[in-house]
């Protein structure tokens, strides 16, 4: 071969390496979902999570996401013990990691996430108004430790692509992020335009949380499952009912007078515990048809038309709040429009995650419907 050409190839191969070096480059300038310009200096190795569920997402974009922790909120532990014993199981190294908060909802307590080092914090949107975490802010930028903030909970269909590649961005992850993004979004936009295909008012869905765990009955707004409702066409008999557009409680006579012709209520699992709906990793198919059935036989909801037509369903609580939420999505469009997305298989989605993604793969049964079709 000639020298010249070998001199070419050569070039060409070394050109070839330094591309994706370069995209790798630290430090790097990143947009976080509040629209935050936030630098950070080098790869991180000590992240500090604020919230313990951002584990599961770290977890699609990262094959170890423990090894770079110094810091978890504990909410993840304290609501949903199952999916943190499966990721102590998978990384042992999680039960030293320490645990900032006892339960879901706290803020970060400023003076002890300081005390951790990070040099990496990803926080929650929904955490950014609390005075706490707007005092953490101002110590981590006097030390000049990055923070960024992610969502899959306020707005999931906008943010989870964002929050994924995000934390692509942030960890040094980008080809998995990006890979996982996609996958979200072609899920999403099929389902848009087959909705965008068939216009008309879709039927009248009630969207509640943990039926016979809460009193009756807090019922989704606009956001977080009502986001899911709107994207699918249906009416969601609570939006403008409710004093916090994103959600609130609802009376018993309201229920009642709305009529809604699908039901999704959520519920958790947590073994010894079989107050209301049993969903999650780790819950047992026939467990979690047996709690629909007995949620169903409360007041509130045994006379709906919804019941009375067996579209009634359950819904693991804490897809919201975790990017597997398309899994959720598609479910919940089969349940609301079966005309049109009877075809839809959420549980292959799952699976599907579950070999591409997942760095612990969910498992357990995360949705039930009253007609035995999951």
């Amino acid at each position: 071969m000639p020298r010249r050409r070998i001199f070419v190839l050569l070039l060409a191969a070394l050109l070839g390496l330094a591309g994706p070096a370069r995209a790798q480059a630290w430090p790097r300038s990143v947009t976080d979902v509040l629209g935050r310009e936030v630098t950070i200096p080098a790869e991180p190795h000590a992240v500090l999570l604020g919230e313990g569920f951002q584990l599961l997402n770290m977890a699609l974009v990262h094959p170890d996401p423990v090894s770079l922790l110094v810091g978890i909120g504990g909410d993840l532990r304290q609501v949903d013990p199952q999916s943190y014993a499966a990721f102590e199981r998978a990384f042992p190294a999680l039960a030293k990691v320490p645990r900032l908060t006892a339960s879901i909802g706290q803020t970060l307590p400023a003076e002890a996430a300081l005390a951790l080092r990070p040099d990496l914090v990803i926080l929650s949107a929904w955490q950014a108004a609390a005075e706490e975490t707007r005092r953490s802010l101002e110590h981590f930028g006097t030390l000049g430790v990055p923070v960024i903030f992610v969502d899959t909970f306020q707005q999931p269909l906008a943010n989870t692509p964002k929050t994924i590649r995000l934390l692509g961005a942030a960890l040094g992850r980008q080809a998995q992020a990006e890979a996982y993004a996609r996958f979200y979004e072609e899920r999403v936009a099929h389902i848009r335009a087959r909705v965008a295909a068939a216009p008309g008012p879709g039927p009248k869905v009630l969207f509640t949380a943990f039926p016979g765990r809460w009193a009756c009955c807090w019922a989704a707004g606009g956001g977080g499952g009502g986001e899911f409702l709107t994207a699918l066409g249906a009416r969601n008999v609570a939006e403008g009912l409710l004093p916090n557009p994103r959600g609130g409680t609802l009376g018993l006579e309201q229920v009642l007078m709305l009529q809604p012709e699908v039901y999704v209520g959520t519920g958790l699992f947590r073994p010894g515990d079989d107050t209301g709906l049993q969903l999650g990793t780790g819950a047992p198919a026939e467990a979690a048809q047996a709690s629909l059935a007995r949620v169903l036989q409360a007041p509130e909801l045994a006379s709906l038309p919804a019941v009375q037509a067996g579209r009634a369903h359950g819904l693991w609580n804490y897809f919201a709040g975790t990017a597997i939420n398309i899994a959720a999505l598609e479910a919940v469009a089969r349940w609301v429009r079966p005309d049109l997305f009877g075809d839809l298989d959420p549980g292959a989605t799952l699976a599907e995650i579950n070999r591409r993604f997942a760095a612990v793969p969910f498992e357990g049964t995360y949705w039930v419907s009253q007609s035995g079709r999951n």
